[in-house]
């Protein structure tokens, strides 16, 4: 019996052996190389002076068309990776359009950091026709990570990295839409953007059995540099990227952002304007800025595309979380085939220990088309950023879909709002319009749902004082199990805008995030200029 039990333990020291052996090889992999290392040359790259990334770009691509940028595309027999125990892959961009300069990528291993060399052989040209020597002096713009999140034999881009600090990642069943940034640096005015770059990257090469990938990046800009750890998880239901920013100030910067978004949107139901909608009833990659407090309070402030420049800011003390949303999931709010917005995800923020003092700035860039980012969110710590200092900050991004998941269920929210003209009823029946503006907001939530019959809600309202609020109203909506709530608001001053607030309440307590609104001014169009006089012969 003794014999027959050592037999049949005998293999087990192989398999310890084989997991010990894989343990070193993660650990090897990892002092290879780490946040600590880019650090270090951040903090290098700090004390010198600022190089501008060089333009190697010989006319076939620097003056290519968007369509024929589209034509160079990987190939998939070229994948990195393809040939390993991982359901990761990496593809690359080509340079080309405004990419007009080269990202160093590397790969961390085992046997330590080795360059991925630029193969123009990695990349199907489409047709297109050029020196193919020129290309040997050229190199990658970024790079693409793939992972099959929705068919387990599919492959699915998931991340992008490209132009300047930019990436885009998606979950399962999303489409891209809304991007990040590293760092942005005086976005808003007065005084023009800098953008800060990635100009070398570290991927370390996932082990089998890995489902996360670990992304070092170094950010280099003329007022600071910067040491980048991403650590993608993109199984489950969101898309999840932890994010730590070591970041060194080369200069004085007026406004720092930490953890950008940008995104796009033109209109939707909640603005009025003139641009010619077609069938579409909403265009935008995200609809409003989500914002808790440190304090645990919900603000909503839908979007706008408003005719001037537009920068809101919200005071907020070691905030809990912030993000651009698409609150809205269903098909007939877009009506879209080709662009599926019904499936851009939203991206929240989810600050890592405590931030301290700061405001959340909302831009608002007017914009003529979709093909133009006009949104941009990000944080501002209130400490002045000065020359020598270093900052950092840690967050966590979630990529969803489901947005109320990242809800407190004890709390409703903002489904959606209408601006319309106000009208009014009249004894024949016949609506009328009254020449004041109107909103509808409806709230939602199972903290709504849950209410026994009977419960009584009230509405908390509030206008700035360019308006006089004529009218709210309160009723139950028992299409979403909800609330709505109507305004009607006289604007005084149209040049100027409107702010506004609104949240429900039982007794003093709110139940509700609040509707923070701001209506653009909408200035009367300037008088044409007379004719000139006719010349005299």
């Amino acid at each position: 019996m003794i014999a027959h039990a050592a037999r049949r333990r005998g293999p087990k020291p192989a398999l310890l052996s084989l997991a010990s052996a894989a343990m070193l090889l993660w650990a090897c992999q990892a002092q290879a190389f780490s946040l600590d290392d880019v650090t270090a040359q951040a903090r290098t790259l700090m004390n010198k002076p600022y190089v501008a990334p060089v333009n190697n770009l010989p006319p076939a691509f620097s003056d290519m068309q968007f369509a024929d940028y589209q034509k160079m595309q990987p190939r998939a027999d070229r994948f990195e990776w393809k040939d390993l125990d991982t359901p990761f892959r990496l593809n690359f961009y080509h340079q080309g359009m405004q990419f007009n300069s080269a990202v160093r990528i590397n790969e961390i291993t085992a046997d330590g950091v080795q360059e991925i060399k630029y193969d123009p052989d990695r990349f199907d040209f489409g047709g297109l026709a050029f020196d193919r020597g020129a290309t040997q002096a050229l190199g990658y713009a970024g790079f693409r990570v793939l992972y099959p999140i929705n068919q387990p034999d599919k492959l699915d881009e998931i991340v992008s990295f490209l132009g300047a600090s930019y990436f885009r990642v998606i979950g399962k069943g999303q489409v891209y839409g809304l991007s990040s940034r590293g760092l942005a640096i005086d976005t808003a005015p007065p005084g023009g953007e800098e953008f800060p770059n990635f100009r070398e990257f570290w991927i370390q090469r996932p082990a089998p059995q890995d489902r996360q990938l670990v992304i070092y990046a170094l950010l280099d800009s003329p007022r600071a540099t910067g040491a980048y750890q991403f650590i993608v998880t993109p199984a489950g239901k969101d898309a999840v990227v932890d994010v730590q920013a070591n970041i060194f100030v080369r200069g004085d910067i007026k406004t720092l952002g930490i953890a950008p978004l940008t995104s796009m949107f033109l209109y939707g139901p909640n603005q009025q304007s003139d641009l010619k909608r077609g069938f579409r009833p909403a265009i935008h990659d995200s609809n409003g800025l989500a914002l808790r407090t440190g304090s645990g309070e919900w603000l909503w402030r839908p979007l706008n595309n408003p005719r001037q420049l537009a920068i809101s800011s919200f005071e907020v003390e070691n905030p809990k979380g912030f993000g651009l949303l698409q609150r809205g999931r269903e098909f007939s709010r877009y009506e879209d085939l080709k662009d599926r917005y019904d499936l851009r995800p939203s991206a929240w923020i989810e600050p890592q220990g405590q931030w301290g003092k700061g405001r959340v700035t909302l831009m608002e860039i007017p914009t003529p088309d979709e093909t133009n980012d006009n949104i941009v969110a990000f944080w501002t710590p209130d400490a002045p950023t000065r020359r020598g200092q270093m900052l950092q900050f840690a967050y966590r991004m979630h990529w969803t879909t489901d947005e109320p998941a990242l809800h407190d269920a004890a709390n409703a929210w903002v489904r959606q709002t209408f601006h319309t003209d106000s009208e009014q009823l009249q004894a024949n029946l016949i609506r009328k319009l009254d020449g004041n503006s109107a909103f509808l907001i409806d709230f939602e939530g199972p903290a709504l749902a849950s209410l026994p019959a009977g419960t009584e809600v009230k509405p908390r309202v509030s206008v700035g004082d360019n308006a006089d609020l004529i009218d709210v109203g309160i009723e139950r909506n028992p299409a979403t199990k909800g609330w709505r709530v109507s305004l009607r608001v006289r604007v005084k001053n149209p040049a100027l805008p409107v702010e506004m607030r609104a949240a429900l309440v039982q007794g003093d307590q709110p139940i509700s995030e609040t509707w923070s609104y701001q209506l653009p001014p909408n200035p009367p169009p300037a008088a044409a200029a007379p004719p000139a006089p006719a010349a005299t012969p």
